[in-house]
């Protein structure tokens, strides 16, 4: 009997690791002025449409992550297991929301719209009932979401299975725009970054979203134990509620944070950085500066020597301020004893303010 039960003990450890369970991660992205930085997946899957976990996992994985905010977005018109499950398409909100409270999880009532291109999928958050969207025709499915003040963003716009060889912007995506039927693009879904889509965010004044469109078990696609995290959106929220995240999604108050990098509005980026990067130390001797700088972040910052920095100034062309690290860095200059301050011109290329364009900043030194 009590080999039996220690086997039983080692199976339940197994299966329920406790640390898995138990520990939440800290994602350390600051916040910025007036602002506080809430980490969001806006577009994620469950059984209820093809996604393969329950409702509540998805609150545990986004609890465990250190995620503020999630969206449950199955689709409309994909239920592979509508044998299995009601079909209601609110269930999977209404399932979540309970753990969602416990957990403290911003829980936003969301679906996914999923037509052919044009005009594609789109994902519509902040819904009261989805069902009146399961409709045939696509511009009275979007309609219905707009009619109950939904934001709607398209989803994937260069998904390779509906834009095989190029990303294009089509008529009907012109339409939605100019009848306050689109608000965001997905920058980055999953693992694939969109530069088309940064760029109309750009000249369409259009909010960035990032997701990880996850349908299986989120462990699956990201070794969460290296380190590994899933896209999200950042917002830029007055408060943590979910009415503050709805006035900041139509703000325009985002930035997409993904593989160690982010990308966003300058104004933005820029804040971010501010508080990203500290000076520990300066000293100054014959021939050089010394300068020693520190990451609180979980975001590492790639530094490169810009254009525009004075020709006795002799530093690095990249390097790297760990996440979490620190980094010394030198800066030879003839008669240092000269200058009683140093300004280094620089491009943060991992802050990507344009497609391949890094987030351009000055730094200023001073013993």
């Amino acid at each position: 009997m009590i080999k039996r039960f220690i086997v039983l003990i080692i199976l339940l450890l197994t299966v329920y690791p406790v640390s898995e369970s138990q520990v939440r991660d800290t994602i350390r992205i600051p916040d910025i002025p007036g602002y506080k930085t809430l980490k969001y997946d806006p577009h994620i899957h469950t059984v209820f449409s093809d996604g393969r976990v329950w409702p509540t996992v998805r609150v545990d994985e986004a609890w465990r992550e250190g995620l503020d905010v999630i969206s449950i977005t199955d689709h409309i018109e994909y239920r592979p297991f509508s044998d299995d499950v009601v079909s209601d398409h609110n269930r999977a909100f209404e399932v979540a929301r309970p753990s969602a409270d416990n957990m403290n999880i911003l829980l936003i009532h969301g679906t996914e719209i999923t037509r052919a291109m044009p005009p594609g999928h789109f994902n519509a958050v902040f819904l009261n009932d989805a069902n009146p969207i399961d409709t045939p025709e696509w511009r009275d499915a979007i309609k219905a979401a707009r009619s109950q003040n939904a934001f709607i963003f398209w989803n994937h716009p260069g998904w390779s299975r509906q834009q095989p060889d190029t990303t294009l912007w089509w008529e009907e995506h012109t339409w939605l725009l100019e009848n306050d039927m689109l608000h965001g693009i997905e920058v980055v879904n999953g693992r694939s970054y969109s530069p088309e889509a940064h760029q109309w965010c750009l000249d369409k004044n259009l909010t960035m979203i990032a997701s990880s469109d996850i349908h299986g078990p989120i462990g699956m696609d990201y070794d969460l134990s290296m380190g590994e995290r899933r896209p999200m959106t950042l917002v830029f929220a007055r408060e943590r509620n979910n009415e503050s995240v709805r006035e900041a999604l139509f703000e325009g108050r985002t930035a997409v944070y993904f593989d160690n990098k982010l990308a966003g509005r300058e104004e933005y980026l820029r804040e971010l950085f501010m508080h990203s990067l500290e000076i520990k130390s300066v000293a100054r001797s014959s021939n050089s500066y010394s300068v020693t700088l520190f990451n609180p972040t979980d975001i590492p910052l790639v530094l490169t020597r810009a254009q525009g920095n004075d020709p006795v100034f002799k530093f690095f062309r990249t390097t790297t301020v760990p996440a979490n690290g620190y980094r010394n860095i030198r800066i030879y200059i003839e008669n240092a004893m000269d200058y009683d301050q140093i300004e280094l011109k620089l491009r943060i290329d991992n802050f990507l303010v344009a497609p391949g364009k890094g987030l351009p900043v000055t730094m200023e030194f001073a013993p």
